[in-house]
């Protein structure tokens, strides 16, 4: 009796962009600057979010969280792709491959909630302003970003551990630069549909329902901007949507082209160059965003480099 939970495969292959030979060492050099940017810009957000007390509020408590996330989220991804863009060995190990779909849907989901988050902290400050230090306290901030993680653990460990519990004895290689699900689901020998609808589904929960509320949420909070009398009101606030807004576009529009698609139309060669805007360019651009948008971070910075220069002088 063959056993379905028999697992054969020591390493996977991520072919990734081996058939584009010609532009592998422009693509690393792309690819490692974005890396540099993200671990850059988002660590300088880390920095400031906690040493500048102007900063210790929900709006940048919450903006903290994300830029962990980016760090995280394409560090899974990107020292590896940079390593196989120039070497001829492009194999991960199995369990490896596993570790590297947990983490990422982990980070992944994680991002998506913690946008919504964010869209509700918008949402009480200009619509609720009054009640706004009583609901988004920092038990309540705590509690929202806690969830938003619990979500990301828990969807990261159950699909990553169904995935890998399957049996693999055929095909070792994708045509990725990393392992996300529906490219580890074609090594399989079982039969997938209950995964394949289980992806679907959860895509359905946590990319799909966390985008209606944000865009629900910033239908109020237009509405809200628009009765204001004061124009200068009126700017201030559409200023500190602004950048949110932006990251949202940025990411879920990305994700949503390559996720929200019937299986028949899954492209690999498509999936993977749209996957390289939310993986390696939109964590590099995330703390752009925020810092050129936004007065608060950019006075925290001058702040933060006039103080550094007064005790090195």
């Amino acid at each position: 009796m063959k056993n379905d939970n028999q697992t054969c495969l020591i390493e996977i292959v991520l072919l990734g962009f081996s058939d584009f030979k010609t532009m592998r060492e422009l693509l690393f050099c792309l690819v490692l600057i974005f890396y540099f940017m993200a671990l850059m810009g988002n660590s300088l957000i880390l920095i400031l979010t906690i040493v500048s007390r102007t900063l210790h509020t929900p709006m940048y408590f919450f903006l903290w969280n994300l830029s962990f996330l980016e760090i995280g989220y394409t560090s899974t991804i990107s020292p590896k792709m940079l390593v196989n863009l120039l070497s001829e060995n492009k194999t991960i190990s199995f369990w490896g491959c596993g570790s590297q779909l947990c983490f990422f849907l982990l980070f992944s989901v994680t991002e998506c909630c913690l946008l919504c988050v964010m869209a509700y902290d918008r949402y009480v400050a200009i619509c609720k302003p009054l009640q706004y230090p009583y609901i988004m306290n920092y038990r309540e901030c705590a509690k929202l970003a806690a969830i938003s993680w619990a979500f990301g653990i828990f969807v990261g460990l159950g699909q990553s551990i169904s995935i890998f519990t399957l049996s693999f004895c055929g095909l070792n290689r994708i045509s990725h630069f990393f392992c996300d699900v529906m490219p580890v689901l074609r090594l399989t020998s079982t039969n997938t549909y209950k995964n394949e609808v289980a992806n679907a589904t959860l895509t359905v929960v946590f990319v799909l329902i966390p985008l209606l509320l944000i865009f629900f949420s910033y239908i109020l909070i237009i509405s809200s901007i628009l009765r204001m009398l004061v124009a200068k009101n009126r700017c201030k606030a559409f200023s500190t949507c602004s950048s949110h807004l932006t990251v949202v576009f940025l990411y879920y529009g990305t994700i949503i082209i390559t996720y929200i698609q019937p299986n028949t139309a899954y492209s690999m060669d498509n999936s993977r160059f749209l996957a390289l805007l939310y993986t390696v360019v939109t964590p590099s651009l995330n703390p752009i965003v925020y810092s050129l948008r936004n007065k608060e971070i950019r006075a925290a910075f001058k702040k933060s480099v006039a103080r550094k220069s007064v005790f090195f002088m």
